[in-house]
């Protein structure tokens, strides 16, 4: 496949190094910024320096014989604009990453398909869905809800006192039916588990379930009950106004803005459940002068990377017990985690995780790249002859960095996957692999 993306910043480097790793995908990347592509001269990657919306430049880069064109510049009219030219001179698909929420209105996507825009994308509110999520299971680090909810991805940290503590897999095999240890995330280090490995303190344990077993992988990491009732959030941005309309009336939010002029703004597009705060949320006296301590939640949505992680750090050690930073900077994700941020946001690695759901060969439903793992998750459908419906799973000999967690049978019914599973044709199955592993999911699946 003949890939082209347009954006030669983190969510295009990170996309097209995914890609790549696909020995059948013919990976290009084209950016105005010569110093931003020479520094992909280690990867199989073509770098074009080009402007994406000139013309001659598209038919340089070869976009007549391109199967996906991805334009996923910071500019959001430069995308449309390059996916629109890209169309006309015949790419067989394009994507555009966007920033306006209405674009993304079903009706309006329609249009934009018309025009040549096959798919959009606007990682701000895919963001803000996430965050919603994370509110709902404020004891989780990660939630991800597959084959629309029936099958659940939860990442948690264990506790000292957790049930699970010093247990290794093997001993662990009465519980195989309600949950899938899938990965274990220990310092920098992610590990596809097996029977012989052992689950330590503070290791951040990936797990696949179903929703009826959820506060059972609730009590087994050692967590406690957290509702959320009263919520702040610090910074007045899209994402912000964004989560405020998507969560529960029933939760009480105070949204602190420094800038004067956007709190009027906000005001008026915020509903009765939200007090607008004309102050800067990092100030300590601030915080406990807004009653910081009697909140459940502290969600940080500056662009600042810097500054969300230290004020989600200053709201911890003043007693909120759920803290989300908006971590922007892919490099201080690992510093947020050893800071024991609850939740991290990235837009870009979200952004990632949805176009490369399009680029698989295998039939996909959703791709997710885990934020706290150099890891995916995806679900994906076992096609009629595929490898991985030949034999039950202990037989496949499936590569070391790759395991799946369960399945959707045909008939809708959700199953965690054991040794004897054997998985048949138009099965969803949940597959949670390392980045090495991802070239390899299209042969078991295809």
């Amino acid at each position: 496949m003949k890939i082209i993306i347009a954006g030669a910043g983190e969510v295009g480097v990170h996309l097209a190094k995914l890609l790549s790793q696909n020995r059948n995908n013919d990976v290009a990347l084209l950016d105005t910024d010569e110093e931003r592509l020479n520094l992909l001269s280690g990867f199989e990657i073509m770098t074009i320096e080009g402007n994406p919306v000139s013309i001659a430049d598209l038919r340089t880069a070869g976009v007549k014989s391109a199967d996906m064109f991805v334009a996923v510049t910071p500019e959001e009219t430069t995308n449309l604009t390059a996916c629109l030219l890209a169309n006309n001179l015949e790419a067989k698909t394009t994507i555009a990453r966007v920033s306006n929420e209405e674009y993304i209105h079903p009706k309006n996507m329609e249009f934009f398909k018309q025009l040549g825009v096959d798919s959009l994308i606007c990682p701000e509110t895919l963001a803000a869905g996430e965050i919603v999520n994370a509110m709902k299971t404020p004891w989780s680090r990660q939630w991800f809800e597959l084959a629309d909810g029936k099958l659940i991805v939860v990442g948690a940290k264990i506790r000292e006192n957790a049930p699970l503590v010093n247990k290794y897999l093997r001993d662990l095999t009465s519980d195989e039916r309600i949950y899938h240890i899938v990965a274990i995330k220990r310092g920098d280090e992610t590990i596809i588990p097996g029977g012989n490995d052992q689950i330590l303190p503070n290791d951040i344990i990936f797990f696949t379930t179903t929703p009826r077993h959820i506060n059972e992988i609730k009590t087994l990491s050692g967590k406690e009950k957290i509702t959320i009732d009263r919520a702040m959030i610090m910074g007045g941005s899209r994402i912000a106004l964004r989560v405020t309309e998507m969560l529960s009336d029933g939760i009480n939010i105070k949204l602190l803005e420094k800038n004067r002029e956007k709190c009027y703004q906000l005001a008026e597009k915020v509903g009765s459940n939200v007090m607008i705060v004309n102050g800067d949320a990092s100030n300590t006296d601030l915080l406990i002068s807004e009653d910081i301590a009697n909140f459940d939640a502290f969600i940080a949505l500056t662009e600042n990377s810097e500054t969300n992680i230290l004020a989600c750090v200053t709201a911890k050690s003043l007693g909120v017990r759920k803290t989300v930073a908006q971590v922007e900077n892919i490099d201080y994700i690992r510093l947020a985690e050893k800071l024991d941020i609850g939740t991290v946001i990235n837009k870009k690695l979200i952004a990632v995780s949805h176009i490369y759901q399009f680029l698989l060969n295998a039939d996909v439903s959703t791709v997710k790249c885990m934020t706290f793992a150099n890891a995916e998750v995806a679900e994906l459908v076992a096609r009629k002859n595929s490898k991985i419906t030949k034999k039950p799973i202990r037989e496949l000999n499936l590569p070391r960095d790759m395991t799946l967690g369960g399945r959707i049978r045909n008939n809708g019914q959700a199953e965690i996957i054991r040794g004897e599973t054997m998985i048949e044709a138009g099965d969803h199955v949940v597959v949670f692999c390392l980045d090495t592993a991802m070239r390899r999911i299209e042969d078991y699946f295809n």
